[in-house]
């Protein structure tokens, strides 16, 4: 099973139960070093944070599906927990597609610049007080 942090469209039981055949929520969470960025659809810039949910699913190949990650809309990549005890999947959107000004450092093409500043130690997962299962279990 997979910990996947969710800060747009899946962070909506019934948007993820349309994508998913199985998850459930684990909590709240808060991506930090990374502040959400609305455009044509939710993403992450460099910088602050971002409110979202722990969503545990086996199906990463159908959120890769929805999230465009072949076509390059999304970059999935794996971000440690600010306890160190593992990591959570994080879908990053490329700015130019989703029509947002998000400025991600270095010169490489947009994935390698995102993995980048991931991997630079600044970015964490840190889950919120609260009830562990909050949400509606799937």
């Amino acid at each position: 099973m997979a910990l996947v942090f969710v800060y747009g469209t899946l962070t909506d039981a019934e948007t993820a139960a349309s994508v998913l055949p199985a998850f459930e929520y684990r909590g709240r969470a808060t991506l930090r070093g990374l502040h959400r960025v609305d455009g044509h659809y939710p993403t992450v810039g460099p910088g602050g944070e971002t409110a979202g949910r722990l969503l545990e699913t086996d199906n990463l190949d159908d959120l890769d599906r929805y999230e465009g990650v072949a076509d390059g809309l999304y970059v999935r990549l794996a971000v440690p927990m600010a306890t160190g005890d593992g990591t959570v999947e994080v879908y990053v959107g490329d700015p130019d597609r989703l029509g947002v000004d998000v400025d991600w450092p270095g010169e490489a093409a947009f994935p390698e610049c995102v993995r980048s500043y991931v991997a630079s130690g600044e970015v964490r997962v840190a889950r919120d007080d609260g009830p562990a299962g909050a949400g509606a279990p799937r």
